[in-house]
């Protein structure tokens, strides 16, 4: 298959899934929003998040990744099928053990995350979507490592559905505290039956092969940092809010964040593809090329969405919030930016992990942790929740910009000098947003069209070209629709 159709197609589907996974609930937050008394009770549900998030690290222990990546190292079936036995026997075995440490210590536990001890039940109901979790996490793999994208498409449109039937009645009977994750509780739950039917021949016990989760560790296990990492980024700044300005605050913060998910559109649906294709083509003798190319082509997009967006955002949080929600508007571009500078980070980051060498990724990770962790802690007290989302935005910054260095001197990508001329433009964008900008809508629009427009007479050939192919899209997408039988295909 040609590989920028390869790569189109598995942008597309697996965007179109997370669109579905990510609009439902973003259309029913202004519900959720109105149906809870106050900020508190949600920012206790993103609390619960948090700890369901470093659970599930250590437990999975990078070997989602290691899987996928022994996956394509043969073309046998019977080693594929080793290979996901041992990696979902092991996963299922660590998870256990994280579910029942957090069981049987869950008053302290309850206290460090929760800051109480009468909220134990919700620590309890957030090890066990650990447990449910991270299995799922390993028997859905196989639908993703053979690529098959309408059953990710049908998955991701049934577990938000699942979710808001439960959740919505469970507030409207009071339930502020649990229903949320009970909600999340019960879809996981659903997925996971849904893929061990769909997915059960991959699994066997006598396929367990020791050999495998040894060199899968080898690769796993110096990912786990990357992932524990990952979870600072995505929770330090909700406890240090916590911690100096109180749940409430973290609520504002949460509406903001999740409004601000919207760019994992972009992220999911390149995390859900790009694995496939990095593997998939990382023989290829002009991969590094290739890479350097999808790198600085996200990064053009990701700027884009964001100084759009940006512009209108306080215009979106009046319209869809009242109260103290509307504050979640701050927070929104740096935090819509963020997942994105992962992706970006995920792109050329993984050119170590097709050399098997997963180390570096690490030590620029916890750089941009450590930068995050100080920026918070300096600013959150000065500025309050603004401070949070500059740390966020800037760890991921400082990661991104030493591993393209480290990458350029090793040779394994090349930046154009468009890329980093557009770079800086977005950071001017930013800070002029900031200081001059904020709160006036016509001069945001106007300033934010005209980055636009320079972005686009940066890349004005690649442009072009993208035009180009839109042809192949249009008639894969027509394909796509007519082909009714691809889901009983695809069973």
């Amino acid at each position: 298959m040609n590989r920028a159709k390869l790569f189109i197609e598995n942008f597309f589907v697996y965007g179109l899934g997370s669109v579905i996974s990510k609009i439902i609930p973003l259309f029913m937050l202004p519900i959720v929003t109105r149906l809870m008394p106050n900020t508190f009770y949600y920012g206790l549900n993103d609390i619960s998040n948090i700890v369901i998030s470093f659970g599930s690290a250590i437990a999975i222990m990078g070997m989602y990744d290691a899987m996928f990546r022994l996956f394509f190292d043969k073309d046998d079936l019977e080693f594929k099928k080793e290979v996901c036995s041992s990696a979902f026997y092991f996963v299922t075995l660590t998870s256990i053990i994280v579910f029942a440490i957090l069981i049987i210590f869950k008053s302290f536990f309850s206290k460090l995350f929760f800051s109480s001890y009468k909220y134990s039940n919700l620590l309890v109901i957030s090890a066990f979507t650990i447990l449910i979790g991270t299995s799922n996490s390993i028997i859905s793999a196989p639908t993703r490592m053979q690529n098959k994208r309408r059953i990710f498409l049908v998955t991701n449109t049934l577990a938000p559905i699942i979710s808001y039937c439960i959740s919505v009645p469970l507030l409207i009977k009071g339930m502020y505290i649990v229903a949320l994750p009970i909600a999340g509780l019960i879809s996981s739950l659903s997925m996971l039956i849904i893929f061990y039917f769909l997915n059960s021949s991959w699994f066997s016990v006598k396929k367990i092969n020791k050999k495998l989760i040894t060199d899968m560790l080898k690769i796993g296990l110096p990912l786990l940092p990357n992932f524990l990492i990952y979870w600072i980024f995505n929770s330090c700044d909700r406890l240090i809010i916590a911690k100096f300005l109180g749940n409430g605050e973290v609520g504002i913060y949460g509406i903001g964040a999740r409004v601000a998910s919207i760019s994992q559109f972009i992220y999911t649906a390149f995390a859900g593809g790009w694995q496939y294709f990095a593997f998939s083509t990382m023989k290829s003798k002009d991969q590094v090329e290739l890479t350097s190319r999808i790198f600085e082509y996200l990064g053009i997009i990701s700027f884009t969405s964001t100084i759009f967006l940006t512009s209108v955002s306080d215009v979106i949080f009046k319209l869809f919030f009242k109260g103290d929600y509307v504050k979640g508007a701050i927070v929104f571009p740096y935090l819509f930016l963020s997942p994105l500078l992962l992706m970006l980070y995920q792109t050329i980051g993984n050119q170590f992990l097709v050399i098997k060498k997963t180390g570096p990724s690490a030590i620029f990770l916890s750089l941009g942790a450590i930068t995050n962790i100080l920026i918070n802690y300096y600013l959150v007290p000065i500025i309050g929740i603004e401070g949070a989302a500059i740390g966020t935005l800037m760890g991921y910054i400082v990661s991104v910009f030493i591993c393209s260095i480290v990458l350029t001197k090793l040779k394994l990508i090349k930046i154009s000098k468009e890329f980093r001329l557009s770079c800086i433009i977005t950071i001017l964008f930013f800070i002029m947003w900031r200081l001059k900008l904020y709160g006036n809508l016509f001069l945001s629009l106007i300033t934010s069209i005209l980055t636009i427009i320079i972005y686009l007479y940066l890349y004005w050939k690649d442009f072009v070209l993208m035009i180009r192919k839109l042809d192949f899209l249009k008639n894969f997408l027509k394909n796509f629709l007519k082909n009714t039988n691809g889901i009983k295909e695809a069973n």
